[in-house]
């Protein structure tokens, strides 16, 4: 079984910036895909950015795309989210989420999951 960590959340400012961390353990060496998801008070699960481990392809949320950056570390085993110009509506619990497939823009395309970090972002 593998272990999802996110960390790095925390109270910013409207347009503030903040980086979110994933550390990914145990039998990983196969996920093809890695993926931010956030969910706001009584709102959805909804996708944030995909990253494929090995080719390095990104795919964004057109609400966060040209603001928010996804990036990993192989040797650290560590997807990372950059966050710029952050705005109110970001604020949710981010989720980091793997799969042994590319897993889409859907929460059931992604088994694997940690416990998520609260991102509040304060007008």
């Amino acid at each position: 079984q593998v272990q999802l960590v996110e960390s790095g959340g925390g109270l910013v400012q409207a347009g503030d910036s903040l980086r979110l961390s994933c550390a990914a353990s145990g039998r990983t060496r196969s996920f093809y895909a890695m993926a931010w998801f956030r969910q706001a008070p009584g709102k959805e699960r909804e996708f944030v950015t995909a990253i494929t481990w090995n080719g390095g392809r990104t795919h964004y949320a057109d609400s966060v795309k040209g603001r928010f950056t996804i990036s990993k570390d192989n040797t650290k085993n560590t997807v990372y989210l950059q966050m710029n110009s952050l705005k109110a509506e970001d604020t949710a619990v981010y989720y980091c989420a793997a799969d042994f497939k590319y897993g889409g823009t859907a929460v059931y395309g992604y088994d694997y999951w940690g416990q998520g970090t609260q991102v509040t972002v304060s007008s």
